[in-house]
């Protein structure tokens, strides 16, 4: 677990890498490389192109090779990527190296989570949601370094966390899960005895693993039949347009250029220093969200997080009203340079306890068994296309009709997303799939002698 929680760490740094640099990237202090706005917004924005590339094929991947296979993979993957940035000598070779980061970052998300899951005991997976929090340190630690090292050696130091982590998990086990459905139960036996010690009751959880594999199976139905069901429909709008609402609320646009952010609204604070503290900010507010997300419920937690998000763009908004158009004189400005700072850190706050989480949270439970994999890959690959979009138009949409607007517009979103949240949303705490997929499909209440398959969310 600490492995993969190092695995996140390095994957986070790629997203974060551009937060705290953008000056010295504008200024020639990477390897000499001209590089301008329109430079820029495509550095910024190829990331998320790659991690939309490797959504369907990770899940091929961790099927046909295995969990730890498809994770190295993914790691010299994301070394490649980095060797590309290191030794650019164009900004070409930038872009390349961002969508290869990008691709490793995205199939990391999804691959993690699995691996851990399969290899924890069934008492702890529901806080392997944890393992967000780790990417946020990626992202933190992004912005602590490049405001200490030249951004050549930031670089290269990015690149050395996930050698460190290919290294390391080389003499990692393959799942037990994996392995069972690869019919090698001799091998899966030997790792859960290692993974769990000797005195545990290996052939109970041998035993749950292989009903788990045969009820897969046997509940499997065409792809085509399953998209006709009612509950299915419903379960697609809600996931595609949760994901839509979460990219369109601006987040990827805020981590990567939140330098940026704080320099062009004329604040007097540090930009750099403001940068670390919105990082350091977003890691406590991940990791508490992972840990409440099912104490308070999907609902009031997306609800709780749309609304506090809109009032920091609105007072980031307002900040950016009063600077670019001189409504009020410097040195009012200067005694309200605290308003941008307020502002993203309640819209850094908010968002992972419930627009971050939930989201992703929500497709395994809605869509139905027979399509979950795909519909939570499509559903993941259309959030990271949303990404790309905001990310690469950031700049220009912001420069046609002002910063301020820009936020005002993300701040509706926002309440767009309470007013979703509200009216469409099922809250799924605590119910068995039977219970949700019943919702869906429009049936209040429970069937009479129909038993329940239960499953813990």
């Amino acid at each position: 677990m600490i492995l993969v929680c190092l695995g996140s760490i390095a994957n986070g740094t790629v997203l974060g890498w551009t937060g705290n640099i953008i000056e010295e990237l504008k200024s020639k202090k990477f390897n000499n490389i001209e590089i301008d706005d329109f430079d820029i917004k495509w550095i910024g924005s190829c990331a998320t192109l790659g991690a939309m590339i490797m959504c369907f094929p990770i899940g091929i991947m961790c099927e046909k090779l295995g969990r730890k296979v498809s994770m190295l993979i993914l790691t010299v993957v994301l070394i490649c990527g980095w060797l590309f940035i290191i030794f650019a000598n164009c900004v070409v070779m930038i872009y390349v190296g961002r969508i290869l980061t990008g691709m490793a970052c995205g199939g990391f998300i999804v691959s993690a989570p699995l691996y851990a899951s399969e290899i924890a005991e069934k008492e702890i997976r529901g806080e392997l949601i944890a393992i967000a929090a780790f990417v946020s340190i990626g992202v933190m630690l992004a912005y602590i370094i490049a405001y200490v090292a030249h951004p050549e050696v930031y670089t290269i130091i990015l690149t050395v966390l996930p050698l460190l982590f290919g290294i390391a998990f080389l003499f990692q086990s393959e799942t037990p899960v994996y392995l069972m459905k690869q019919g090698k139960e001799p091998e899966a036996r030997e790792t859960l005895i290692r993974l769990r010690g000797d005195s545990y009751d290996v052939d109970a959880e041998l035993k749950e693993i292989k009903k788990a594999i045969q009820e897969d199976q046997e509940s499997k139905i065409s792809f085509k039949e399953s998209m006709k069901k009612k509950s299915t429909k419903k379960a697609a709008v809600i996931c595609f347009t949760l994901m839509f609402l979460q990219q369109a609320g601006g987040i990827n646009a805020v981590v990567f250029y939140t330098s940026n952010i704080f320099e062009s609204s004329g604040t007097d604070l540090d930009s750099k220093i403001s940068t670390i503290i919105v990082g350091v900010t977003q890691v406590i507010a991940t990791y508490v969200a992972s840990i409440t997300v099912d104490k308070l419920g999907r609902r009031a937690n997306l609800i709780m997080s749309s609304i506090v998000m809109a009032i920091g763009l609105i007072i980031l908004g307002v900040f950016y009203t009063l600077s670019e158009r001189w409504l009020v004189p410097p040195h009012t400005l200067m005694s309200l340079g605290f308003m941008p700072l307020l502002g993203l850190l309640l819209y850094i706050i908010a968002f992972p306890i419930g627009c971050g989480l939930i989201p992703w949270v929500l497709p395994p439970e809605l869509f139905p068994v027979e399509i979950k994999d795909v519909g939570a890959a499509a559903a993941a690959t259309f959030n990271w296309f949303i990404a790309f979009l905001i990310t690469n138009f950031y700049f220009d949409i912001k420069q046609v009709i002002g910063g301020d607007i820009t936020f005002y517009i993300f701040s509706v979103v926002c309440v767009i997303t309470t007013v979703f949240a509200f009216l469409v949303v099922p809250e799924t705490k605590g119910k068995s799939f039977y219970q949700i997929q019943k919702e869906l499909s429009g049936e209040k209440g429970q069937l009479k002698g129909i038993k329940e398959k239960e499953f813990n969310f």
